[in-house]
């Protein structure tokens, strides 16, 4: 066995962004070409991606964002690519500066990718230098999630239960950490339950700041079955995207592989209703060369596609629940809990059958992208919880 898991795993490899300045040319060729047509005008996002704000943001995109200039900054962080399990894999690795930094590997979701941790990992590195403690430090590894970003690809569609056990091995086998946090929100909410269900002891506690697991006996109590009928109410109007990616998302990626405003438009609709916003106003949390940065990712890496699978797999792995046992994740457990997180949490008594839940912290602003978002509040959230383990 040992030898089978030596040829499947290998030492870290420097790794660096670099996209040709013809390919960067390419993409904003075909975002000038797009045949833009007319839709009705509800007068905001009610229909999807509201036109006239993709009109603006792609004129921005072709006449001032500059890809070289994102692809520096995010070059900054230490980076390296290494056969994890069979896979390729890609992940910031930022060592902290302190006395007793903790390992905390963090993981993004969909629509995301690892540039939704650029203002969290400095402070969470070096915390002296964001005017913190030092003894909050944390040695930092954010990866690309299969399929996604700088990742490779799976052959086939894996969820996020088979996500954690290729983090546990990037972690111990990889990495040499005997005991490490997993954080996460959106999938990094799933891969972290998973890790602290599957992996422990290495895995010894979790930050998550989304709910997605189920428990198997359902809602017990009124407060509990009202909020399902809520959720399920809720989520009627979020539901059409999560049955094409977990059913068939080849076919749809057919389309998006061929268009960067098509991608664009399909990422952005989720970064304006997902989000905390002022007045409704998207770039009253983000900036256009945020947005534009996430997105680009996914059309010069060419994984919209694979980066959809994680929900055709998820369902192949049987879906949201935990435990048909009525097992929970025993590691502690801190949730933060942000009021515009569209997947909205149920009362702490069905959360409590999940989890071991240590740190219950209710968040005055923030939604589902909170290391964006509201980067300051997760920061201290994270470092509040880990310093029970120094």
């Amino acid at each position: 066995m040992s030898v089978i898991l030596s040829l499947m795993t290998s030492t870290p490899t420097a790794f660096s962004i670099a996209f040709q300045e013809e390919t960067i040319n390419a993409i904003y060729s075909k975002v000038d070409q797009f045949p833009w047509h007319e839709m009705p005008d509800d007068g905001g996002w009610g229909y999807g991606t509201n036109l006239e704000y993709l009109k603006d943001l792609c004129e921005y995109w072709t006449r001032h964002f500059d890809w070289f200039a994102q692809e520096n900054a995010l070059n900054r962080f230490a980076q390296y690519t290494a056969q994890v399990d069979g896979l390729t894999l890609h992940f910031i690795h930022e060592k902290g500066i302190g006395a007793n930094p903790i390992p905390l590997i963090i993981s993004h979701g969909w629509p995301g990718s690892i540039v939704e941790f650029k203002k969290i990992i400095g402070p969470l590195t070096d915390p002296a230098q964001f005017g913190g403690d030092p003894q909050d430090a944390f040695d930092v590894i954010a990866p690309s999630l299969p399929g996604f970003g700088f990742s490779g690809k799976p052959k086939r569609p894996i969820g996020p239960r088979r996500i954690a056990q290729v983090f546990n091995t990037l972690m111990t086998d990889v990495l040499g950490y005997e005991r490490y946090v997993a954080q996460g929100g959106d999938w990094g909410g799933a891969i972290s339950s998973w890790l602290g269900f599957d992996h422990a002891p290495p895995c010894l506690a979790i930050h998550i700041n989304i709910l997605t697991m189920r428990h198997a006996q359902g809602p017990l109590d009124e407060a509990e079955k009202a909020w399902e009928k809520q959720f399920d109410k809720d989520q009627e109007d979020q539901d059409g995207y999560r049955a094409i990616q977990s059913t068939k998302p080849q076919t749809l990626s057919y389309a998006m592989m061929d268009s960067p405003v098509g991608i664009a438009a399909w990422i952005i609709e989720k970064f304006y209703t997902w989000s905390d916003l002022a007045d409704r106003d998207l770039e009253s949390v983000y900036t256009k060369d945020e947005l534009l940065t996430n997105i680009m990712i996914y059309i010069l890496t060419r994984t919209f596609n694979t980066a959809s699978w994680i929900y055709f797999g998820r369902r192949e792995e049987g879906g949201r629940v935990l435990s048909h046992d009525n097992r929970r994740v025993e590691v502690p457990t801190a949730a933060a809990l942000f009021p515009q997180e569209f997947l909205a949490w149920p009362p702490r008594s069905y959360v409590d059958r999940l989890y071991n839940i240590s740190q219950w912290t209710q968040m005055p602003r923030g939604g589902h992208f909170a290391a964006m978002e509201v980067p300051e509040l997760l920061i201290e959230d994270i470092r509040a919880f880990a310093r029970q383990f120094r």
